[in-house]
């Protein structure tokens, strides 16, 4: 393999095309009083900092881990209507989770976002029958305006030839519903981008260590840069608590007296090597609530998710061996068993659901958005689901416009008057994308494979073009970081240059696949770091 050694970083200065360094974005968080300090980095806070800097305001946003480092990179990928609000009668919801599903993935994302078949089957004894599931797909897909073509029921022959491993038997009919698939780390960098270009300043690896108070008002927070000890401040007029699994502890930091506000429910996944491809998804009926997925994505199958009350540290969340044994179990359902053998498992992860407190089985609560205000005046944001983030954006842009006397809201563009799809960073057709990266790609260097053209279109969009240059201006950066994956050493030098990558979780967890295909070997790793280190 040609060298990586003494990769130059694209430059430290904005100007440049690259981002400033930690030390001048710590500086620059400061020496100014922002608007509001968005404390977490997951897709309610980097959705709120992106509208806020679209409204006018002064915004930094910061966590304390990765950007979509916990549970926002640890959801079922899918952007959805909900097939299954419609067992409760929340009609209203599915149409207003199909509105946005549509938007982000035909306006504001079509280059991070597919359209996905989905498959569900009808077995004997099972907990559906066909003519209710069938019923049930037209009128999902009639909640979509037809959107995806309409809701109907096929064979179970017509549906093993797109679906090679589904188990038919005792299958006795399959309906037919579309939604919508990501990448959900990469839709997340792509909205820290957009928050940045509208504005903002953000900064991950910064963990909150206390809040500061002015007449007993909450007006900043203290930080330490996990990456190197130093410790800052950030000055504020208002503050929004949006760490997720975290947000009562936030809470407890502004009002030791705080009473629980949430409660935690853990999903978790496997990711598995496919026997053969799958041109559709499954997503079969547990029980009259629970339905299980069997996803084709990122060239993998993706299996789960469990639903249980969580009660520990949010930190140590993982998937245990209860956890494998019934998502294989559940699968096992409807997947033949060859497809769900352990040794095809290249990677697991969980993430914690957040919901509003109170009691009852937490497969049947209603994923709400809480926005709360405590005693010294911070904003808790709660809840939600990745299909209506941008939604989750504009509902705290309005609590922010009604608080009482108004601290914010007569700098504020009103978020009516703002663009309703604004698109992210890169957006462009993929396929046109690709054709052009395999075409032009390879000047003056090697010619890019098709997979790599593929997957860099659908992970950048227009972007990939950055990337491409990379490649041609240092033929070392053309190769692929491991031969059984797409990905090139570009994409390394990229998101370390220009997307906020600090460590190797950071670039093979979650800037590429490399993870969760199980290719992040320690030399892969090592290679990763030492690039990593000559940026610094």
């Amino acid at each position: 393999m040609t060298t990586l050694q003494s990769v130059p970083a694209l430059g430290t200065h904005p100007a440049s095309g690259s981002l400033p360094s930690r030390a001048e974005t710590r500086e620059q968080l400061s020496k100014a009083t922002y608007d509001l300090l968005v404390i977490g980095g997951g897709i309610l806070g980097i959705s709120t900092a992106w509208h806020a800097a679209q409204s006018g305001l002064r915004v930094a946003l910061v966590d304390a881990g990765d950007f979509a480092g916990a549970t926002s990179s640890a959801s079922s990928k899918l952007l959805h209507g909900g097939l299954r609000y419609l067992q409760t009668g929340a009609v209203k919801l599915v149409a207003e989770n199909h509105f946005e599903r549509r938007a982000v993935s035909r306006q504001v994302a079509p280059h991070l976002a597919n359209p996905l078949t989905f498959y569900l089957p009808v077995y004997k004894g099972g907990p559906h029958g066909a003519a209710k599931l069938g019923a049930g797909v037209f009128a999902y897909s009639a909640l979509s305006a037809f959107g995806d073509g309409v809701g109907h029921v096929i064979s179970p022959a017509r549906a093993q030839r797109d679906v090679p491993e589904l188990r038919t038997d005792n299958l006795k009919a399959v309906a037919v519903y579309g939604d919508d698939q990501m990448n959900d780390a990469r839709m997340a960098l792509m909205t820290v981008r957009a928050a940045v270009d509208a504005g903002a300043v953000v900064l991950n690896h910064a963990a909150v260590t206390g809040l500061r108070f002015t007449k007993g008002r909450v007006t900043g927070a203290e930080l330490e840069d996990r990456q190197d000890g130093t410790e800052f401040g950030v000055d504020a007029r208002l503050v929004l608590n949006a760490t997720g699994p975290w947000v009562d502890h936030l809470r407890k930091l502004e009002d030791p007296n705080a009473a629980p506000s949430i409660r935690l429910s853990k999903g978790a996944h496997l990711v598995l090597k496919r026997t053969r491809p799958w041109k559709a998804a499954l997503a079969t009926p547990i029980d009259k609530y629970r339905i299980t997925f069997a996803l084709p994505w990122e060239d993998m199958l993706l299996l789960g998710t469990t639903d249980e009350e969580y009660e520990g540290d949010p930190a140590d969340v993982a998937v245990t061996e209860k956890d494998t044994a019934q998502i294989l179990d559940e699968a096992a359902f409807s997947v033949r068993d060859h497809q769900l053998s352990r040794d095809l498992i290249t990677y697991s992860f969980a993430g914690l659901r957040v919901l509003p407190g109170g009691p009852g089985n937490t497969s049947k609560a209603k994923r709400e958005t809480v926005v709360t205000e405590g005693r010294g005046g911070m904003l808790s944001v709660a809840g939600g689901k990745w299909t209506t983030f941008r939604h989750i954006g504009r509902t705290v842009m309005n609590k922010l416009a009604e608080l009482p006397g108004h601290p914010l809201g007569e700098d504020m563009e009103p978020i009516a008057r703002l663009p309703r799809k604004l698109p992210l960073p890169g957006i462009a057709n993929p396929n046109a994308v690709a054709h052009r990266l395999l075409v032009d790609g390879g000047t003056p260097g090697p010619r890019m494979s098709a997979d790599t053209a593929r997957h860099l279109a659908t992970h950048y969009g227009s972007l990939s073009f950055d990337i491409a240059r990379l490649a041609n201006e240092n033929p070392a950066l053309g190769e692929r970081i491991h031969p059984d994956a797409p990905e090139i050493w570009a994409q390394v030098a990229y998101a370390r240059d220009r997307e906020w990558a600090e460590t190797a979780d950071d670039v093979l967890r979650r800037r590429t696949t490399l993870t969760i295909r199980g290719l992040a070997t320690d030399d892969v790793r090592s290679k990763v770091e030492d690039m990593l280190a000559e940026g610094r």
